[in-house]
């Protein structure tokens, strides 16, 4: 299907139900600007926030043509992934040419196997170029994915694929991280035992091991490749059929699929990727998170590919064979954008990664956690003069980046400043009665205004959808965080509402804590949890890891804990601090606070 079929006409802007028209115009403008459509859509938005919420309704495209197909004749030949090993000498690259053709053989053997648009697949890959090229082949047929996290065990993956409903699953034999060969198919075997749904399992061979074989079942990745021509048509989609179903999941919760759709998904990524980082197709970008997660998806998949830009994917530790690993990367590969976590710049304090930045690099974007404050200056002395450096907030039901430091401002800021709301996206703070906080203030952050990339849903659960997003502020988007609106209008989020502590007629913030305890040159990080003590009061447990060669002592600890008082306020003063080598951290490197509330919890009864 040639790019020059495409019909560029005029769609309507027509609204249903308090959405604005300006609001609307430019949302259709974005969609007009970023993104190629086989039939222009009748109505830009309808429904309000989890009521039938439709965005370019009528409008009819592909994914994986806007990724690939549109980008053939006018830079068919530059390169689109770039796929780096945790060896340093291993490395795959496919132009855009390339990646077509692969995705196409994809798509075609898919096809060969009797998947239908539609069909659900579960992909749990490591980060392979097989990953990138499976998710973008299914796109190319209309079949849904759900990319799962490769390091989940295997009831973790289970609960995945039977809510899913999955027919066809597609993982690999074994993957590396840090020096190891860790199991994959077995693991895919004991998740998919007796799930009815699951008719063929795709492998990939990855390291070339000995797995266990259901020949009634199992099909080398390889081999049903070889079989199939390299050219697939993309299939036309509707705007709002869903793209894919990523699980995200609380503590408290079994993982919930949130549903993102075809239209309004793609836009926002390919117009954040270009308003927050100004990604274009002279741009080389690394994100360094998981393509399980939503970053990955948004910021190592679509977002950059949209754009036709280069994107790295990197499989390992970051810390193989040192901690200096990402700067020789974004130095050896010309990386000018670089996305990645205050977790994983975190060894600057401890001078484990000491290598400045080189010159080409022109955005560092931090996601996942807030950055702290005393990060902020070794970041900037890490990277060449004229880097932007935002620290971005968004979550998987959103789709793509909401707030961050407009990236003029990033370029020549010497300390953290707080971020805005990217233009189409109206936040806000409320307090404990709902109502919105006008000034400077503390509170609950919601999003006021609807956008194209929010999730549809939860996957066969709409009651938990409206639970959990909607019914605590009616006609909002509740986050679930609480953020700080300073006298500047700009935005501080502080973490999860989960996470306050509530002591004594107060509601502290355990961020804060965390931060004044980061601040002593003896500390690399902290901790701060709240567990159970009788009536509605609270106590506080410090969870510390000092630097080396610092060393616990009682006399630190007093230190510590007067520091609190003078930066945090006496009523911040931890009740137990302890001592740990490392933080428990979940897969996805976000620190186990759950575990850590247990574990505090336990301690005091055992004290008591």
């Amino acid at each position: 299907m040639p790019h020059t079929s495409f019909i560029h006409t005029e769609p309507v802007t027509q609204q249903n139900d308090a959405i604005d028209s300006a609001d609307a115009q430019y949302w259709a403008d974005a969609a007009t600007r970023y993104l190629d459509w086989f039939t222009p859509w009748d109505v830009t938005q309808h429904g309000r926030f989890g009521q039938d919420m439709r965005w370019f309704e009528g409008g009819k495209l592909n994914a994986s043509y806007n990724c690939l197909d549109r980008h053939l004749e006018t830079t068919p030949d530059k390169t689109a992934l770039l796929w780096l090993g945790e060896d340093e000498d291993e490395s795959r690259s496919y132009s855009y040419r390339e990646l077509h053709a692969e995705v196409s053989r994809v798509a075609n053997a898919l096809k060969g196997l009797g998947v239908k648009c539609g069909d659900a697949i579960c992909i749990c890959l490591p980060m392979i170029p097989e990953a990138v090229i499976t998710m973008l082949a299914c796109t190319r047929i209309g079949a849904v994915h759900s990319m799962v996290f490769a390091g989940f065990n295997a009831e973790s993956l289970r609960q995945r694929v039977q809510d899913f409903g999955t027919s066809v699953m597609i993982t690999a034999d074994h993957y590396r991280r840090s020096g190891r060969l860790h199991e994959l198919k077995s693991i895919a075997d004991e998740a998919v035992k007796d799930v009815k749904s699951v008719r063929k399992m795709i492998v990939v061979q990855n390291c070339k091991t000995d797995i266990d074989w259901q020949p009634t079942r199992d099909v080398w990745y390889h081999e049903i490749c070889q079989r199939a021509q390299p050219d697939c048509p993309p299939r036309e989609m509707d705007a709002e059929d869903p793209l894919f179903i990523i699980y995200t999941s609380g503590a408290k919760h079994l993982p919930r699929g949130a549903i993102h759709t075809t239209g309004g998904y793609l836009t926002y990524a390919a117009m954040t990727a270009d308003k927050i980082f100004g990604l274009n197709a002279e741009d080389t970008i690394w994100c360094t998170a998981n393509l399980g997660w939503i970053t990955g998806h948004t910021y190592i998949l679509y977002g950059p590919l949209l754009r036709g830009a280069t994107t790295v994917l990197y499989e390992g530790s970051l810390g193989m064979p040192d901690r200096n690993r990402m700067s020789r990367v974004v130095e050896k590969h010309n990386v000018s954008v670089l996305y990645t976590s205050p977790t994983g710049l975190r060894h600057l304090k401890s001078g484990e990664m000491d290598r400045p930045f080189s010159d080409q690099l022109r955005v560092l974007g931090t996601v996942g956690v807030p950055m702290a404050p005393d990060l902020f200056p070794l970041v900037r002395r890490m990277v060449p003069d004229g880097c932007a450096i935002l620290d971005t907030w968004w979550q998987t039901g959103t789709g793509g980046i909401m707030m961050a430091p407009p990236l003029e401002e990033g370029r020549h800021s010497d300390a953290l400043t707080g971020s805005l709301p990217i233009e189409g996206i109206d936040v806000a703070v409320m307090d404990d009665d709902g109502n919105e906080i006008t000034g400077a203030g503390e509170g609950e952050l919601v999003i006021k205004t609807r956008w194209p990339s929010m999730l549809r849903g939860l996957y066969e659960n709409p009651a938990r959808y409206q639970e959990i997003y909607f019914s605590r502020h009616p006609g909002c988007y509740d986050t679930g965080d609480i953020a700080r609106r300073d006298e500047d209008g700009r935005f501080w989020v502080i973490g999860r509402r989960d996470d306050l502590i509530r002591t004594h007629g107060k509601r502290l913030n355990a961020r804060e804590i965390e931060e004044s305890l980061s601040e002593h040159p003896a500390v690399a990080e902290a901790a701060v949890v709240g567990f159970p003590a009788g009536s509605a009061n609270q106590q506080i447990a410090a969870y510390v890891t000092l630097l080396a060669p610092e060393k616990e002592s009682d006399s630190l600890r007093d230190e510590l804990l007067h520091h609190i008082r003078q930066r945090a306020g006496v009523h911040a003063s931890p009740d137990m601090l302890v001592w740990c080598s490392t933080l428990p951290r979940s897969r996805a490197g976000r620190i186990r606070r759950n575990l850590l509330r247990e574990k505090a919890r336990r301690a005091a009864e055992k004290d008591a």
